[in-house]
């Protein structure tokens, strides 16, 4: 199947950020505003689903990355045109800006508009942390999106419920970001840029390591690198 061109697959990816970071952080200021109403692991559940969700509406146009680590790393293993990796971090970037905007005027700034800082841990723990977590993250996108022996219809269930367990369990720690455009969104649309370099720095180090961790498991040769669509097949 052609895939759409680029532009309609940057706005799928934009989309997904948006209600990415929509979501999750929505849930972040509606807990701050009720006294706790959804908790840990409403708000845990609530990324989650986010992801889930958008894996099933966007994945099939774009890939459904919704996050400039894991398209760093697609692109690191050749599963991903390089000449790419700027427009979708782009994307990413800017859906997840419109979305943190979109919080603060609709549900106000509760809760930092869901500012990741490190919690439990101190600034190399924080690293260290969202390294590893966005490690086995990108070991399970790369196992459901690229593996054919991977049950691949089941990539929904599969990212979005890692990312519901890691921030149910590592949210209190470093706020199991994962994702750079999740914390750059909330960070300067509150303009609290304190701490944002371990969530830009973290995510992307882990996903590379994650997805050379994965290529070495699945003991397959080295892919060529991906191709773009030609402008003539997916400029309809």
């Amino acid at each position: 199947m052609t895939p759409p061109a680029l532009p309609r697959r940057l706005a799928a990816e934009s989309l997904g950020a948006f209600v990415l970071v929509g979501g999750g952080t929505g849930a972040i200021a509606v807990d701050a505003q009720t006294g706790g109403a959804l908790g840990v692991s409403g708000v845990a559940v609530a990324f989650g689903l986010a992801v889930g969700i958008m894996v099933l509406a966007v994945g099939h146009l774009s890939g459904a990355h919704l996050n400039p680590a894991v398209t760093l790393a697609f692109a690191a293993a050749r599963h991903f045109p390089a000449r790419e990796v700027a427009p979708y971090v782009a994307a990413q970037a800017a859906g997840a800006l419109a979305a943190s905007a979109c919080v603060l005027a609709l549900l106000g700034d509760g809760g930092g508009l869901g500012v990741t800082r490190p919690g439990l841990a101190g600034d190399g723990g924080a690293i260290a942390t969202e390294a590893a977590l966005t490690a086995v993250l990108m070991i399970v996108i790369l196992a459901v999106a690229t593996d054919t022996r991977a049950a691949g219809h089941m990539a929904a269930v599969a990212i979005g419920g890692t990312i519901a367990l890691e921030a149910l369990v590592f949210g209190p720690v470093t706020g199991a970001s994962m994702n750079p455009a999740r914390s750059l969104a909330p960070a300067v649309v509150s303009g609290d840029l304190a701490g944002l370099w371990i969530y830009l720095s973290g995510p992307v180090a882990g996903a590379l390591a994650g997805a050379a961790v994965y290529e070495w498991l699945r003991g397959a040769p080295r892919p060529a690198p991906a191709a773009a669509p030609d402008a003539e097949e997916t400029s309809a």
